[in-house]
């Protein structure tokens, strides 16, 4: 009898100490203040933000209209301010407005976006102006359609950079308008001014691998006719800036193939000139089925408020595939980018939904807890 009590005691300490153990497990995996979990927001693609004097101004896609978070904190997308900063009236470009980004030029704030009359296969680039110190104070105004090209081909995802005083757009369009196939390109030009290109576009990448091409669901799911992409171009440096770099998303949204594609040019190249860019033949950011994440792309990047890190921003999903026409469950995620020994940018691999990260370097709650 004492040799099955002492037994039982032993199994009651064991369990005891089982439970210790979990609970300590637990509590290590639990977010603190300092740190922040993906996504940023429940619903949401094609994230883009700028950080401008102690804050970050976020925008997304959206269908009617463009609205601008204001926060000190980027991974707090929740409790930031929000505004209506354009409510379309036109109606040629009232619909479908995508990929909102928030530029700042000459002192003064520009938000480019493509946007359709009901028809997608009308998308043109537009931009808006606001002269407002404050981007949410003051009134944006249209500044007017960019024409990317004589035959105003289809056009989307439109971004702007400068290099060695020279700003340029790029941004994803169609060689020609579409028939029974769609070909979405990359390109890129000059401008004269932010409303305005100075050169013809330069065709610089179009699908070509079989990671570009994939417009077909797991589940059979498909669009009406076959869709090869690259679309969402973005403009990034070397560390050492000896070497340029444009990000692109490759393949359809609507599937897990959704990934991320690569350009590099020298910095000294001739950035018009097509020769001078070198793509990858692998994506450098693409799906993990063991994290739960799916179609990652729509990347962007912005600093930590101090400076010392940079960030990726993009857009993924918990579920393998939307099909076509269905409920669009992309959300916007936060992610530290490292560097390579040649000053590369190296983006990792998705993480998965609800993993503690730490906060960027500078946010408020880490200049709290230094």
């Amino acid at each position: 009898m004492r040799s099955k009590l002492f037994l039982l005691s032993v199994i009651l300490l064991i369990c005891a100490s089982c439970r210790h153990k979990k609970a300590a497990t637990d509590k290590e995996t639990v977010p603190t203040e300092n740190t922040y979990t993906n996504p940023l927001l429940e619903y949401g693609a094609e994230p883009w933000a700028i950080y401008h004097e102690g804050k970050y101004y976020y925008t997304q896609g959206s269908e009617n209209k463009i609205i601008l978070w204001e926060t000190n904190d980027i991974t707090d997308l929740s409790h930031a301010t929000q505004k209506e900063v354009w409510i379309p009236n036109d109606p040629s470009n009232s619909y479908h407005l995508w990929a909102p980004e928030i530029h700042r030029i000459d002192n003064k704030w520009y938000i480019y976006f493509a946007a359709d009359d009901g028809n997608m296969d009308n998308h043109q680039i537009y931009v808006v102006e606001n002269e407002a110190a404050n981007p949410m104070e003051g009134a944006f105004v249209m500044k007017g359609r960019i024409q990317t090209d004589k035959g105003n081909n289809w056009a989307i995802h439109a971004s702007t950079f400068e290099h060695d005083g020279q700003r340029y757009m790029i941004w994803c369009g169609w060689q020609k308008r579409r028939i029974d196939s769609e070909t979405q390109c990359i390109y890129i030009a000059t401008m004269e001014n932010p409303w305005t290109l100075s050169s013809d576009r330069v065709l610089i990448s179009k699908p070509e691998y079989e990671w570009e091409c994939q417009w077909v669901n797991p589940d059979g799911s498909k669009t009406a006719y076959p869709i090869h992409v690259n679309e969402a171009p973005q403009y990034f440096e070397s560390k050492n800036k000896d070497k340029l770099y444009i990000f692109y998303s490759a393949s359809g949204s609507w599937t897990p193939y959704y990934c991320v594609g690569l350009l590099t040019a020298d910095a000294k190249a001739n950035l018009l000139d097509s020769a001078s860019w070198k793509k990858s033949p692998v994506p450098v950011l693409q799906q993990e089925p063991e994290n739960d994440v799916y179609g990652p792309g729509g990347i962007s990047f912005t600093p930590s408020p101090d400076g010392k890190e940079w960030y990726m921003l993009y857009h993924a999903r918990q579920i393998p595939n939307d099909a076509p026409g269905a409920s669009d469950s992309r959300s916007p995620r936060l992610q530290k980018i490292d560097w390579d020994q040649n000053g590369m940018p190296v983006l990792g691999t998705p993480q998965k939904k609800e993993e503690p990260m730490a906060k960027p370097s500078g946010s408020p709650m880490n200049q709290k807890q230094d």
